[in-house]
């Protein structure tokens, strides 16, 4: 393929090239030819140094993707750009970038053999149904709750998170039931493929080049499924009964909260922090900030934080204050309220991203009309549901049950707009 139509006409499209760590060497002619004949040439630092006699112009990708974007604009009707990526060029690379920017219509892509690819090769092990996580310019708060039980595990590195930073990161939350793998400059001459224990990964010496594997042993204990823990399985303050939400009350608040993937939550009055883990369950990747006034409590939220893997933020402070610091959440949680709950729910109403809900448990019907009351001061409708549940429990050779506090669990969300309630009724 060359740079001009069957017509004859100059074919200007952004060729992008992948590139393996054996440079020019595992090019095909086609691929060799088009950067040859290119005006200019684009890519990192290294991708440049494998074309030294390239006598057009090169453009050296560093920071600030848009000014990049902004250049080959203004070149791309009288110049013919190839852009120089490594790997897979769509695989977390610049492709999907451009493609963005540009259009797809704009760019010819070349993919080569992606780290990926080459770093199970080695092992021998399929990748299809692998776990795929980039901790590359990302940071690694999250990972644990995205990966935990997941059979088979690659993660693509940076220099800050290495293999041995990310080794300390999964023994604090106690993941030692996973071998790794660290596949070091795949394709160059001094490739390595190294298997570690956690312990040694933790203290290992890597090339910056690498990508880690994570493999489940078959011996490890079974996952945690599912949600709505049992009380028991949670830390919570002692010898009271516990510093909770119970789990019938929790599994539905959490229903009530209807959490995305990547939902933002406050969990307000976190207690013993139930409710952040089982969120941070639900929206692996998302956000889940847990407020907590009693210093006290603060251990078992952590615990509890560790236990289940879930890697939430826990801030000791008293609500409304250290709120201003958090992102906007899509599903507030009150457990607690120190006595200020009108002034809280305004503030968490008028924070409330589009379509999100805040959901409040109530002990008393003091609270109840409190809470209703705001809810509505607010601008939100405002809807309850009365839990009253009992555990079985055995007496002699016979059963019986044992009932649990009344709760109210007070929903708001945002009133609907005539706006939208004519759209619903024309469907309707």
């Amino acid at each position: 393929m060359n740079w001009t139509t069957a017509a004859g006409a100059k074919n200007h499209r952004i060729r992008i090239i992948g590139v393996g760590e054996e440079g020019a060497a595992g090019l095909t002619t086609d691929s060799l030819n088009l950067i040859q004949e290119a005006d200019v040439l684009v890519g990192g630092e290294r991708q440049l140094q494998y074309f030294p006699a390239f006598a057009g112009e090169k453009l050296t990708i560093k920071s600030g993707l848009s000014d990049l974007v902004v250049k080959i604009k203004a070149l791309q009707d009288t110049h013919n750009i190839v852009v120089l990526a490594s790997g897979d060029p769509l695989f977390y690379g610049i492709a999907g970038y451009l493609a963005r920017k540009l259009g797809p219509d704009q760019l010819e892509i070349r993919p080569n053999l992606s780290s990926l690819q080459l770093a199970f090769a080695k092992l021998g092990e399929s990748w299809h149904d692998a776990v795929l996580e980039s901790v590359h310019g990302r940071p690694l708060k999250g990972l644990a709750q995205r990966i935990d039980g997941k059979a088979k595990v690659a993660l693509l590195t940076d220099e800050h998170n290495s293999p041995a930073v990310i080794g300390a990161y999964l023994q604090q939350f106690g993941m030692t039931e996973y071998d790794a793998y660290v596949a070091e400059n795949l394709g160059g001459p001094d490739e390595r493929v190294r298997h570690y224990t956690l312990d040694e990964l933790a203290a290992a010496e890597c090339s910056p080049l690498n990508v880690v594997i994570l493999l489940r042993r078959k011996d490890a204990p079974a996952p945690r499924k599912g949600f709505g823990f049992a009380d028991e399985e949670f830390h919570q303050r002692k010898p009271e009964k516990g510093l909770i939400t119970k789990r019938e009350v929790r599994a539905f608040s959490l229903s009530e909260l209807r959490l995305g993937e990547d939902s933002i939550v406050w969990d307000i009055g976190a207690g013993s922090g139930s409710v952040a883990v089982e969120c941070t369950r639900l929206a692996p990747r998302g956000q889940v900030f847990a407020i907590e006034k009693n210093e006290g409590d603060l251990v078992n939220i952590e615990a509890n934080r560790i236990k289940f893997r879930t890697d939430f933020t826990v801030l000791h402070a008293k609500a409304p204050a250290g709120l201003d610091e958090l992102p906007n959440p899509d599903a507030v949680f009150i457990g607690g309220s120190g006595g200020e709950l009108a002034q809280l729910i305004a503030l968490c109403a008028s924070r409330l991203r589009p379509e999100g809900r805040i959901v409040v448990n109530a002990a008393t019907i003091e609270t109840l009309h409190d809470s209703m009351k705001a809810l509505r001061d607010a601008g939100m409708d405002a809807s309850v549901t009365l839990l009253q549940t009992a555990r079985s429990k055995p007496i002699l050779n016979m059963t019986r049950f044992d009932g649990l506090n009344p709760i109210y669990v007070i929903t708001g969300q945002h009133a609907a707009t005539e706006e939208a309630e004519a759209v619903v009724g024309a469907e309707e």
